[in-house]
This record gives C-alpha cells, structure tokens and sequence, in this order.
C-alpha cells in the first residue's frame, strides 16, 4: 500500500483541509516517495501577459475534483503510487538567472532519487531548469505540447525567456533531439524558418496543430511514440496549446487549437514511454474566469500520474 495518499473526499469536504494538489499530503521527506507534485511559481521570463507565477495554486484548488479512479485508463494511480504535494520552489522574484538556480536546486534531488516529479508552471521558461534536474540522467526525449516552438535565439536580446528555453536546452545538451518532438504548432509567425528551422537546424520533429486535428489522438500518440523510442522522456504541456475557447487563462493565446478533450485524449495515448518527469505551464488564473485552464491542467497532471502508474504496473 503507498504510503502516501489522498485526503478521502468522501468522508471529509474538498472545501476543508489545505490546498494541495488532489488533496496530497504536504510533505517535504522523499522516503518511499514515487510522485512528486512540484509548484514552480515563476513568471519573470514572459513577454507578454504576466501572473504565472499564481498559477499554480491556482491549479491545486482546482484540483480538489480529482477522485481516485481514472475510467479512461482503467488505473487507480494513488493506489499503485505513493504520491505528495511537495510544495513550491522559492523562486526569486524579477531575477530569472537566480530562479533557475534554485529551480535546479530543488528537482534535482528528487530526480536522483527516483521520484517522478509533475511540476505546475509558472511560464514556459522554467522548462530549462527543470530539464537542468534532469542532467544526470543524460539528453531526455522532450515531448513538448505548444503552440510555439519556444526555440528562438534570443527575445529583446535576451537570452532566457520563455521564447528561447527549448534552444538554450539543446545548447545545453539536455535534449536528445533525435527522439524529441513538437507537438500542436500554430498562429502567425515572423516566417517560414521560424518552423523549418526546427528540422533543419535543431533536428527536432514538430506536428502543426492542423496535422494533430487531422491524424486524430491516437495516431499522433503513436507518431511520438515512435519518436521517443525507448528513451527516457519529459512531457512539457503548454496550457496554450489548447484553443483560448477552452483555456483562456494563459500568456499568449492562439485561436484554433486543440480541443479540452483533444488534449486529455492525445495525453492518455502515451502509455507505455518511461516519463522521468512532466510540466504544465502558462497557466494565468486572471484570465481564467471559471477556472476552466486551471480545471484542465489539473486532469492533464492526473492523466500524466496515471501513465506514471500504468508503466509502474508494466501496462
């Protein structure tokens, strides 16, 4: 039996108690630890719309809905992982540099340990720093779900925002991009080699969002699938991948994205790839009005705990 679980909603109110991720216990020990619930309240590296940074707690109030069976994937997650809320990262406000410091810092020892963590952004610039945590276990396959490359050389000559993180992590050698792939590229661009150049320069493969409506959840699963291969992954989820209609509490909204159900759907036909680690990020609760962005990112982290739990049962 895991050691940690739940708060049982059926015999204490989702409106008591304090706000963590499905009701997880806090807690900062990683003995007998398999999932990890990370909050990464960093937004210094945006350039558009601000407030990431409350994303989230945000998303762990709407996370108190999440019950303990996923019909979907036929798995109880909770049973079959030991699972916590492990808090935030104590990020440094304004400073991006000193962020991803501490960013590093604090996943690092988590994915030395063996625990999968599920980081809740915060903007897409804390990707880097989490896949820096991932160092040691050498260039990971990034499944990057977006409706931007992220893959820019610079923005405002700067060199570290949530526009560039994807180049600098490959710089970086934190990528293996031979088996890495976006997913959901969409909206006007500055030109042609903003997308080209992800193949010809980067060696990345990347799915327009029109080619993911087209294939449908299942054949788009099975095409990064066999991208990944058998390599250790990292699943990085944009919140704004998903059309604004859907998840409108985000930075830099696109029209004409995926679907709430597209989304969860595509997510649940990843079983069987070894995740080390996931991110859901850019959620923005103001622009959220009934906290349907911060309702979907918590079922996308619970559709990525469930795969978590599928491959610990060898499903």
């Amino acid at each position: 039996m895991p050691r940690y679980t739940p708060e049982d909603s059926l015999q204490s109110p989702r409106f008591t108690g304090p706000s963590t991720f499905a009701r997880l216990p806090w807690v900062k020990d990683l003995d007998k630890v398999d999932v990890a619930i990370i909050g990464v309240p960093f937004d210094t590296g945006v350039t558009y719309r601000v407030g990431g940074r409350f994303g989230p707690n945000a998303v762990r109030a709407a996370s108190v809905m999440l019950r303990p069976y996923n019909p979907n994937l036929d798995v109880s997650p909770f049973e079959v992982l030991s699972c916590i809320d492990h808090g935030d990262v104590a990020i440094v406000p304004g400073y991006t540099e000193r962020s991803y410091r501490r960013i590093e810092a604090a996943v690092a020892p988590l994915v030395d340990a063996g625990v999968i963590p599920i980081l809740i952004g915060g903007d897409h610039a804390c990707t880097l720093p989490h896949l820096r945590a991932t160092r040691a276990r050498g260039p990971v396959a990034v499944i990057d779900f977006d409706s931007h490359t992220d893959a820019w050389d610079s923005y405002f000559d700067e060199r570290y925002n949530h526009g560039t993180w994807m180049r600098r992590a490959i710089e970086e050698g934190l990528v293996d991009t031979a088996h890495s792939i976006e997913v959901g590229l969409r909206g006007s661009v500055y030109g042609p080699e903003d997308w080209t150049r992800l193949r010809s320069e980067l060696s990345l493969e990347y799915l327009t969002t029109e080619q993911v409506l087209a294939m449908g959840s299942d054949a788009v699963a099975a095409a990064i699938r066999a991208r990944v291969g058998d390599r250790p992954a990292f699943v990085s989820f944009d919140i704004d991948v998903v059309d604004p209609a859907f998840a409108p509490g985000t930075g830099t909204p696109e029209p004409g994205g995926l679907t709430a159900h597209d989304a969860l759907a595509v997510v649940r036909a990843l079983r069987g790839i070894d995740f080390l680690g996931f991110d859901v990020v850019e959620v923005i609760p103001a622009y959220d009005p009934a906290a349907q962005t911060a309702t979907l990112a918590a079922n996308l982290a619970y559709e990525m705990l469930s795969l978590a739990a599928l491959r610990r049962l060898g499903r």
